[in-house]
Parts: structure tokens; sequence; C-alpha cells
């Protein structure tokens, strides 16, 4: 696969990703929403699809990664490191890119939302994200809607949520890379199917604490976006925790990558 071929591909199927994922959070979050309050499973099983939809789209054309998780585990798989920063790149700019969309999209619900006493006043928590506690409304870490953008913790312990993040990313990148074990299964449209319903096994099982980001593009592009979006009492973006869904999860795919090559290879 060309350069060319690796960038665009991750672009669009990370952009895609983003756009139905956040377009899920936004549905359950926003008022004036048909899907509001769908809940939690609502979510899973979106996130879920969306992995679905995003793959299929790039996998033609670069493999449809669509996380720098996985792109680090399949290098220390295979030893093939040029590509990279191609497919980093491509994560990180469709991601932003996707997460536009979600707002565009759901541009009328936001400023409905955004402008409601009773949201701004701080009397209802977003269900998609990490504004859940009194003392997080009141003070900082983040806005109300940026559980639509990315994740944040239920509870604030460091080490908690960067255990969570890199475990359910190392279930994750390890399914990826035993996948291709089974022959033929990583090159049709079932390796991709049974993907997407771990994503959605992952939130179900594992997403309670953090979100499950387990996809540093999937939290950092967003989180950017929600940065530098004109949104009304936006709140701040909860910059100090944005760094553990990024390690996390690269810590993540890189002991999957090592676990595949002391066990598998």
């Amino acid at each position: 696969m060309s350069n060319g071929h690796v960038f665009v591909g991750e672009l669009i199927g990370t952009a895609v990703l983003i756009l139905l994922g956040g377009g899920v959070c936004a549905a359950v979050t926003l008022k004036h929403s048909k899907a509001k309050d769908a809940g939690w499973v609502a979510i899973a099983f979106g996130w879920g699809f969306a992995v679905l939809a995003g793959a299929y789209i790039s996998n033609g054309l670069s493999g449809g990664q669509l996380n720098p998780a996985v792109t680090i585990g399949v290098a220390i798989k295979t030893g093939q490191w040029s590509q990279v920063p191609v497919y980093l790149g491509g994560q990180i700019l469709g991601a932003i890119i996707g997460a536009t969309l979600v707002w565009l999209a759901y541009y009328g619900q936001f400023a409905a939302h955004m402008t409601d006493p009773e949201i701004v006043g701080g009397t209802q928590a977003d269900p998609a994200g990490p504004v859940t506690q009194e003392e997080d409304r009141s003070g900082q870490p983040g806005g109300p809607v940026l559980g639509i953008f990315s994740t944040g913790p239920e509870i604030r312990n460091v080490v908690q949520n960067l255990a969570t993040e890199i475990i359910g990313t190392t279930v994750l990148v390890l399914f990826i890379l035993t996948m291709g074990m089974t022959k033929g299964l990583a090159l049709n449209g079932l390796g991709i199917l049974l993907v997407a319903l771990l994503v959605v096994g992952i939130g179900l099982s594992l997403g309670g604490p953090t979100g499950y980001a387990i996809n540093p593009a999937r939290d950092l592009g967003p989180r950017i976006v929600h940065a530098l979006l004109p949104l009304p009492n936006k709140g701040g973006s909860d910059w100090g925790y944005a760094w553990i869904p990024v390690v996390g999860p690269l810590i993540g795919g890189a002991i999957a990558g090592g676990i595949y090559q002391l066990a598998f290879a």
C-alpha cells in the first residue's frame, strides 16, 4: 500500500468512525434529540457499528486500522515501522474531521442544549461523558457536552484510569493481531464484524470506569475540536486528564504486540 492510499484510507475511515461514534453520544446526550437518554447500551452498540462502517470503508485502502494503538501493535508484530507516521497522521486528522461533522449534524441541538438554563446551570449530568459529579460541573475539568467528543472517568484515580485503558486496549489489539492466525479471517468481512462486536463487548464490560477510549485518535482529535468550537457555555476540555486516553491505549497496543511476539510468533 502506498503512503497516499494509507493516509486517505485512515483519514476517511477514522472520520466515519468518529462521526458515527460521536454521533451516538450526541444523540443520547443532547436535548431535542429523538434518542435522548437512550443509555449506555445504545452508546456501546453505536461505537461498535461505527468501527464496522469505518473499517469496511477503509479496509481496501489502508487495512482499516483507525487506531494508533492498533498501528503500534501491528508494527511490533510485523517489524514494519516506516508507514506508522502516515497511519497516525491520517487517524488524527480523520478524527478531527469526524468530530466536526458531528457538530454540524447536531448544530441545532448543540445550540439549544448549550443555552438551556437547566443544562448550563449544572442540574443535569452528561450521560456520555465525564461531567458526572457536582464538583466537576461547578469547577474545572469538563463542560456539559465534553463527553460527546472525548472520554472521562467516573472516579478520578490516575492509576485505575490508566490501567483500565491499558487493559481494554490490550484485549482489543491482541484480538486483532491473533485474528490473522485464522486463515482468511482477517481478510474478509467476518473479521471486521468480529472486531466491531468486540468493541461493543469492551464497552459493556470495561467502559464503565473511563468511557473506554481504547484509541488515542478517538479521544485526542475530538477533544481538540471541543476546545476550538465556538460553543457557548461549553466549559473546559479537561486537558489534565487528556493524556490518559492517549498514553494508556498506546501502552496497551505495545503490550499486545509484545504478548503476540512472546506467545504466538
